[in-house]
């Protein structure tokens, strides 16, 4: 763990290096064009040799779709637990994203005109859903749930396989519980290009949700015109703000949560309003360390991606917060301060407040989508909603009346822009009689 102080002359430059160091490397924006622009011109042929070559499944193009019987018959499988399970965090996230519904509206603007807005939903809409080692389950309820929502009509998942072409059935059985039919066993880059791009047997989409590696992040980057993109969910982010009622045992845990994601470019933040509560909470990770299953991979992260600094106010943890835009953000202080600085912190993808509420709960079933923006992409992205699910259309009517009103608008705009044939196409309405 590396740790700064906010009094450093270099904190600020320090700071930066350390997030800088999440920006991906040339190789990786070079490998990814490379497998973009292979199955753009191959199609199914190297969608298949990718997924032999990163997850050694050995696939033919007729067997990359999931059949519906499989997807049904792993719901089935499903021990009663986990299906309880599943069915109570998509409640949730139903209950809270059903407010997130655009409404549409329409009004009178200043010449008398009718206008407004409608929102309908995405035609069709591709969900990245990590698996292989990690099968995230909980993307599932949190990034299809939203759009059937929105009333999607189609909504396809890629999900990679294990070398056997197997998806675990835990992935399988949310996607029946949520109803999703059309899923393939692909991952990785070559997932994001084929639904991109389309090719023999994966149509295209017009918008790729869903979170995912530094490979599968910059894809999507790489894809962005072609089709829209969501925020660009990468690897995993937690930032937890400690005072001296903080729960060492609570907020170590909860920072080895996030590091066990073990890709290697997860950014594990604490800011601590003194060095005492950071050796404490530091103490709490070497010892629980030892009692989780991955803790190889969750070393190396703390190894290069565990970050405390620390503070001499909460003001202070503000700037910091603001200025890393966490994805997810712990907020472990005393009562009294927490509504100011849920006021002040404008960039973090979702807050966690209280020594009682982890971040796994956020990722798993409190109601809001666990797909948030990573890499600092929080201070201009927001997490997942319904409305990234719709697209957004004006309506404007004006009639005889409101046209003569709203001339003299646009014959202004069209001399000082010298764009006379705008200005004609308003006049001829507003000075010529009704037929």
């Amino acid at each position: 763990m590396r740790t700064l102080s906010f009094a450093s002359k270099t904190f600020a430059a320090d700071l930066a290096a350390f997030c800088q160091a999440a920006n991906v490397p040339v190789e990786i924006t070079q490998a990814v064009a490379a497998i973009l622009a292979d199955v753009r011109a191959r199609g199914d042929l190297a969608v298949a040799n990718y997924a032999a070559k990163f997850d050694g499944a050995k696939l033919r193009s007729r067997e990359f779709r999931v059949p519906v019987e499989e997807i049904a018959a792993a719901a089935r499988r499903l021990p009663a637990a986990e299906m309880r399970a599943l069915r109570e965090a998509h409640a949730n996230v139903v209950a809270y994203n059903r407010r997130g519904l655009p409404p549409g509206w329409t009004g009178r603007n200043r010449h008398g005109a009718i206008v407004g807005e409608k929102h309908d939903p995405i035609r069709r809409v591709g969900l990245y859903v990590p698996g292989g080692q990690v099968p995230l389950v909980s993307t599932v309820i949190m990034s299809a749930t939203l759009a059937q929502i929105a009333g999607c009509p189609e909504i396809v998942v890629c999900t990679p396989s294990n070398s056997s072409g197997k998806v675990a059935d835990g992935l399988l059985a949310a996607l029946h519980l949520v109803g999703v039919k059309e899923v393939y066993r692909i991952g990785g880059v070559q997932a994001i290009a084929a639904m991109a791009y389309g090719t023999e047997t994966i149509p295209a989409v017009d918008k790729v949700f869903g979170p995912g590696n530094a490979y599968v992040c910059e894809a999507k980057r790489q894809v962005f015109g072609t089709v829209g993109v969501d925020s660009l969910p990468g690897p995993s982010e937690v930032m937890i703000i400690a005072d001296d009622t903080a729960r060492a045992d609570f907020a170590a845990a909860d920072l080895l949560a996030q590091a066990e994601h073990g890709s290697g470019r997860e950014k594990i933040y604490l800011v601590a309003t003194s060095a005492k509560v950071i050796a404490a909470i530091k103490a709490e990770v070497d010892l629980q360390l030892g009692r989780i299953s991955r803790a190889e991979k969750t070393s190396q992260v703390l190894a290069n991606g565990f970050l405390a600094v620390e503070v001499s106010s909460l003001a202070q943890a503000v700037e910091v917060a603001n200025y890393v835009a966490p994805e997810h953000l712990e907020l472990l202080v005393k009562d009294s301060a927490v509504k100011k600085l849920t006021r002040a912190i404008t960039t973090a993808g979702a807050i966690m407040i209280g020594n009682y509420t982890p971040t796994a709960l956020g990722d798993f079933t409190a109601g809001p989508s666990h797909v948030l923006p990573t890499g600092r992409a929080g201070r201009f992205f927001s997490g997942l909603r319904v409305a990234d699910f719709m697209r957004r259309t004006s309506i404007v009517r004006y009639d005889r009346t409101s046209v003569r009103a709203g001339n003299r608008v646009v014959a202004a705009f069209a001399a000082m822009e010298r764009l006379d044939a705008h200005g004609r196409s308003v006049a001829v309405r507003a000075e010529k009689p009704a037929r």
